[in-house]
């Protein structure tokens, strides 16, 4: 796209915010989503909906509020409807809303493809459909051209409005990181072992006797995620379909006692080996597409190279922009593979609600959202 359009949608969005609906608002990435979405140029949020036990009451009855600061304004108050469209619609008039999922995985499956049979355009943060050969999984900066999936989504379920998807918060800070270094010098194989903060467990989460003091060499279908998305993210689409990547990834997933931010160790093998040096210059300079740098959540730069020996950290490193940026150090040789890093990404921002939020902004762009 070029720069011209780009700027013509800003400024289109910029007169008329569209009514979205956050699913599952009253939960940690409900939250999350309605913090992110405080005075956003072209979203606004007019309905919120949540389970049959919230359903009914204002949100600030129905909801635990969990993040720092109070209930963004014009929240607390609204009442919190039913997980179904038409109920939703008595808020929302008009065609082709968006609705931002941040359901529990049990429900999401049934209450999203039920939106989308409504016409919705459904962004969503969970796995229901994240594996679905026609439905996209996607980060703006790394596999934009998977949008192209919706036209066959829609054509194989007679959905007139679509789901697309953003990856496992651990997936997100990974495929980032490496995107551009497979770009540059071809993956072959990845390597990954995670310290995952207690927030990607959502809320009551992992109890404090379990986790305080304590390292917890599990967490349930996470590696088999990880390993999965990279090589779908990385994938290609070739006559309509999407082809997975073909590269070997092994991950091990470890919870930690930090309240947010990611942390992956990398270990990665090519087929032209990079230097230090080289691998540095790729990461600095990468951008995205220039659609996506256009972008009101799109960060600059989405990769942010530490120097320092003992960064990046979670709790230094996290927030860099926004909380949209990932943060890459340590790069050095490995006596192993080719190259070793460190990554640290918040993963309920960049990797859970933010990344919703930017796939949205994508969707408006490219002019599947009108």
């Amino acid at each position: 796209m070029s720069n011209e359009s780009v700027e013509t949608t800003n400024e289109r969005s910029a007169r008329r915010k569209r009514p979205v609906v956050v699913l599952g608002a009253t939960g940690a990435v409900g939250q999350r989503f309605l913090q992110l979405l405080t005075d956003h140029p072209w979203f606004e949020v007019s309905a919120l909906a949540a389970s049959e036990q919230s359903a009914g009451r204002p949100f600030s009855e129905a909801c635990r509020w969990g993040l720092p600061g109070e209930i963004p304004p014009g929240i607390a108050d609204r009442v919190v409807r039913t997980l179904d469209p038409e109920d939703v619609r008595r808020e929302i008039p008009g065609s082709c809303p968006i609705a931002f999922s941040a359901l529990p995985a049990a429900v999401a499956r049934e209450v999203e493809s039920r939106f989308a049979q409504a016409g919705y355009a459904v962004v969503s943060n969970v796995s229901a459909y994240r594996y679905e050969p026609d439905v996209p999984l996607v980060i703006p900066e790394v596999n934009p051209e998977h949008l192209l999936l919706i036209d066959r989504e829609r054509a194989r379920r007679s959905w007139p409005g679509f789901i697309v998807t953003n990856p496992n918060c651990t997936t997100a800070g990974i495929a980032l990181a490496v995107k551009p270094l497979d770009e540059a010098f071809t993956i072959e194989r990845v390597f990954a072992a995670t310290l995952q903060a207690v927030s990607g467990a959502g809320y009551p989460g992992v109890a404090s006797l379990d986790a305080l003091g304590n390292v917890v060499p599990y967490i349930d279908g996470e590696e088999e995620k990880i390993e999965r998305e990279t090589r779908l993210l990385l994938g290609r689409i070739t006559d309509g379909a999407r082809t997975e990547a073909e590269l070997l990834v092994s991950a091990q997933a470890h919870r930690v006692p930090v309240i947010d931010g990611h942390t992956v160790s990398l270990s990665l093998q090519f087929e032209r080996r990079p230097s230090p040096a080289e691998a540095i210059d790729v990461l600095s300079g990468f951008r995205g597409s220039e659609t996506v740098r256009g972008l009101p959540s799109a960060p600059d730069p989405p990769i942010i190279v530490r120097h320092e020996a003992d960064r990046p950290q979670p709790r230094l490193d996290r927030d860099a922009g926004g909380g949209m940026a990932i943060s890459v150090g340590r790069v050095r040789t490995c006596p192993l593979l080719d190259l070793r890093m460190v990554v640290v990404s918040h993963n309920t921002v960049r990797g859970a609600a933010g990344a919703s939020l930017l796939n949205a902004e994508l969707l408006v762009a490219e002019g599947w959202i009108v």
